[in-house]
């Protein structure tokens, strides 16, 4: 196993930018008639059933015609662009329990749905619950309306579906982690090497409970011609807040402002604009995620709404030791009082966290 990089270029399916992804539609899976009606089918049959969240499996609710769908999906996330949206629900005609459910049965389908929060939720909401924003240290990103900075999630895969979207803005942005690698070695190939190296990430900001205040790993991995990313360099500032911690040192600093700067660069993002009913499913180790900043209408039932799944998948990559965030909460864990595990309560966003 080899786990040293040659400070090379990398190309492959996971290299793309969004300026040249923007005008095709290669990214786009349609639903067929067969598979839209087999998934509201079986979506009915998960609502009158009701079962628990954290025990159900994909095994209980087959979706034979959804095979190919299933399959091109988990190629892209495994081998391939590292995301794809699926297009072609009618989330509008269903209402929130059905379009959850069908949403949660497709993500049985590619993986094992983790908890989200302190309560253990495996079905999560993207929505402003405040007028918070991001320079309040107690925002939580997803029930704010700022822009966020690209960032990694704490699972294998990440996956939204967008039940009503913003009355302006919100588009959901994707910045490939190869891209970003290869224009920071092309910029600056001194600084390149820090990025293999061992950081020092704030646990305790990302989870209350975590049984250290920080962890380490490395922001990119190169094991077997496999490349894989973690980011997030808020996490890395913030954990200089500890005096346990080293400091960081010049060129790792230049380095978390040269890998935002690059991030942000014009032409490296895809900006998706999030339309009812759409599913976008990302692999954290290969893209990044974000989203434009947005305004509400001033109804709350037509605030934006995305439902979010974290997915633990063994997509069978080759990390480096310690590789990304260190523990994850998966369903049967321990929870706070609270958790919702019933579809019909868990697709109704808890107003009383996160605020």
């Amino acid at each position: 196993m080899t786990t040293a990089i040659d400070l090379a270029p990398i190309s492959g399916p996971s290299a793309w930018r969004g300026d040249e992804l923007r005008t095709s539609t290669e990214w786009v899976y349609q639903l067929s008639d067969a598979e839209r009606a087999e998934l509201e089918t079986v979506g009915r049959q998960f609502v009158a059933d009701n079962p628990d969240l954290r025990t159900v499996t994909a095994a209980d609710y087959p979706l034979p015609a959804c095979a190919g769908l299933n399959e091109e999906c988990a190629r892209q996330l495994d081998s391939g662009r590292g995301f794809i949206l699926v297009r072609g629900l009618r989330t509008e005609e269903y209402g929130d329990t059905l379009a959850g459910a069908i949403f949660f049965l497709m993500g049985l389908h590619l993986g094992v749905p983790m908890g989200q929060n302190q309560m253990g939720d495996v079905l999560d909401h993207v929505i402003a619950t405040s007028n918070k924003t991001l320079d309040d240290p107690s925002a939580l990103p997803s029930r704010v309306r700022d822009r966020l900075p690209f960032h990694s999630d704490s699972s294998d895969v990440v996956a939204l579906m967008c039940l009503r979207a913003a009355k302006a803005g919100g588009a959901s942005s994707l910045v490939s982690g190869t891209t970003i690698y290869n224009e920071i070695l092309r910029r600056r190939p001194d600084l390149a090497p820090l990025l293999f190296e061992s950081w020092h990430w704030d646990w305790h900001r990302q989870d209350p409970d975590a049984p250290a205040r920080t962890y380490t790993s490395p922001i990119c991995s190169y094991v077997d011609g496999i490349f894989s990313t973690y980011a997030g360099s808020s996490m890395i500032f913030s954990a200089q807040d500890y005096p346990e911690v080293p400091r960081l040192t010049e060129a790792q600093i230049e380095l978390l402002h040269l890998y935002d700067e690059v991030s942000q660069s014009p032409g490296l993002a895809l900006d998706m604009d999030f339309q009812p009913g759409d599913v976008q499913w990302l692999l954290n180790y290969a893209a990044l995620h974000s989203r434009t900043g947005y305004v509400d209408f001033p109804e709350p039932e037509r605030r934006r709404h995305l439902l979010r799944l974290w997915l633990k998948r063994d997509v069978g990559r080759p990390l480096v030791d310690g590789f990304g965030k260190h523990v994850v909460t998966e369903r049967g864990s321990e929870i706070a009082p609270g958790g919702r595990f019933r579809i019909a309560e868990a697709v109704e966003p808890n107003f009383e966290w996160g605020n």
